[in-house]
């Protein structure tokens, strides 16, 4: 039960932490910015941070994670799965929320060029 309670709190930790990763990229411009830029750009990125963190894929990483975890450490010599299991799950998690990060920062991107800005990076 507490090895439950810890990976819970671990996975909350762990996506709060990066509640807004990947919206705040600075983007690099081909040329000056024009005078729409800055309300653009905090337009997209409340745009990106509206795209769940916690997503299939994050949760599809999560499980096997947990799975991979869990017979790896049942295999090890303590025989200890549950805390395998929660070493797999949390690696699983961080693997999709950075997965999900990078997606935020494309839509970022792609939001701007749509709204006419000449984004390079």
């Amino acid at each position: 039960m507490k090895s439950k309670l810890i990976a819970h709190l671990g996975l909350i930790a762990l996506l709060g932490a990066c509640a807004d990763m990947g919206t705040d990229v600075n983007p690099i411009l081909d040329g000056p910015p024009n005078a729409q830029f800055q309300s653009d750009l905090t337009a997209c990125r409340s745009l990106a941070r509206r795209q769940s963190q916690l997503d299939r894929e994050t949760m599809a990483a999560t499980a096997i994670g947990a799975g991979i975890g869990g017979v790896l450490g049942g295999v090890a010599d303590e025989g200890d799965a549950l805390g395998g299991a929660v070493v797999g799950a949390l690696a699983g998690a961080a693997a999709g929320v950075s997965e999900a990060s990078d997606t935020r920062e494309t839509v970022v991107l792609n939001c701007l060029r749509g709204r006419g800005h000449a984004v390079v990076n």
